[in-house]
């Protein structure tokens, strides 16, 4: 992880980094954006102090979202892309226990991993891909902005805000039908207030090129979908967390209704997950097959988990609970906030080992679990 002295370096020489990409200029956030960014993405500007710009149109949103040049961008409404690309298509089959028809998903043969009978089905093609956003980007959501059948896609870019919008109808009845936030390769990036629900997949996707300086705070992760891999209308792919070397502060946040990846911790991602509430999960929550993953969980809510952490998981964990808290200064600085459990059990890992591969990071302070608890399901979203 970059330390303080290599950060420092990289600002002052604007030299490409690590990261394939150099640090953006420091610029103010616009006054369009409420607050600024807690965690590992304590320097993000996104846009910037240009002037904003309202597109009405999705041609016009698309347009800004894809420019080069630094863009604040506001919009209002409803943004609906769904049949505006037409419609492709594709093969699946049938894997899980239930069809589409029934409450269940069909797989999209598109990475070839069907094993049994395929058949064509059509999908809405404006949702099977994300707008491909630019670095130094702010976009920033009023009177229920919502993206209906379109995500974003940030991939090799940095210097982004996305607050207060909501993404959904991305093809839910098929698996790989459309990701609502994909990042690959990207730093400096802020996602707050956001909601996210009726995925084909991911509600979250961080690719396999490392993801740096990532926050994601009070957003709605709405794992409620009328098509599940579980037949039980919860969805299974949460946030999918395998970035090499990711870096990502998840800050309270709502997860809702789902039955598995919420996250999937793998890779060789560090997780700074502080103040969530994960509510209703019918399978296991926190999964992950690569020891190279590393997560501290502190103030958080767990209530109504089948399994917390799944027996394949094998990461370091750090569940914080009153006993360990003051362990912690070695990694944040501070105590931990013990996490709390309603007809959960316990998050009993104490994983300490990678503790000081948090030297450098910005830290977000912490609640109690009882002071977020009613609080969180109710802010998190597009609620500002």
């Amino acid at each position: 992880m970059p330390s303080i002295k290599t950060i420092l370096v990289w600002a002052i020489s604007f030299a490409p980094s690590v990261l394939s990409a150099a640090v953006p200029v420091k610029r103010a956030i616009s006054s369009v954006v409420s607050g600024t960014p807690p965690g590992f993405a304590g320097g993000a500007t996104g846009g910037g102090n240009a002037k904003p710009v309202y597109p009405t149109t999705i041609a016009d949103l698309k347009k800004y979202l894809t420019s080069k040049d630094p863009q604040v961008i506001v919009i209002s409404g409803q943004f609906n892309f769904a049949g505006s690309e037409g419609t492709q298509t594709l093969k699946a089959c049938n894997t899980y226990q239930c069809t589409p028809e029934k409450g269940g998903q069909a797989m999209l043969n598109t990475l070839n991993g069907c094993t049994t009978a395929t058949y064509d089905v059509k999908i809405d093609t404006a949702a099977y891909q994300g707008i491909n956003v630019q670095s130094n980007k702010t976009l920033v959501g009023k009177n229920g902005a919502t993206l209906n059948g379109k995500g974003l896609r940030l991939v090799g870019v940095s210097n982004i805000i996305i607050q207060n919008i909501k993404i959904t109808n991305l093809n839910p009845k098929y698996v790989w039908g459309g990701d609502a936030i994909t990042m690959s390769g990207t730093h400096d990036i802020w996602i707050d207030h956001v909601e996210t629900s009726l995925t084909g997949r991911q509600h979250y996707s961080f690719g396999q090129t490392a993801n740096h300086w990532i926050t994601i705070s009070n957003s709605f992760i709405n794992g409620k979908t009328t098509n599940s891999a579980s037949c039980d209308g919860h969805t299974y792919w949460g946030e999918e967390m395998v970035g090499v070397d990711d870096s990502i502060t998840w800050y309270k946040n709502y997860v809702y209704m789902t039955n598995g990846r919420s996250p999937a911790l793998s890779g060789g991602t560090l997780l700074h997950a502080v103040n969530n509430v994960f509510d209703d999960n019918t399978g296991h929550l926190i999964e992950g097959g690569d020891a190279n993953a590393r997560g501290i969980f502190e103030g958080n809510v767990f209530k109504n988990i089948k399994t917390t952490v799944d027996a394949g998981f094998k990461g370091k964990l750090f569940g914080a609970t009153s006993a360990n808290a003051a362990s912690c200064k070695t990694a944040l600085g501070r105590n931990c906030q013990a996490n709390a459990y309603t007809s959960a059990p316990a998050l009993n890992r104490a994983d300490t080992a990678f503790f000081t591969q948090f030297n450098g990071f910005s830290i977000v302070g912490a609640a109690t679990a009882d002071s977020i608890a009613a609080a969180v399901p109710k802010s998190a979203g597009n609620t500002l």
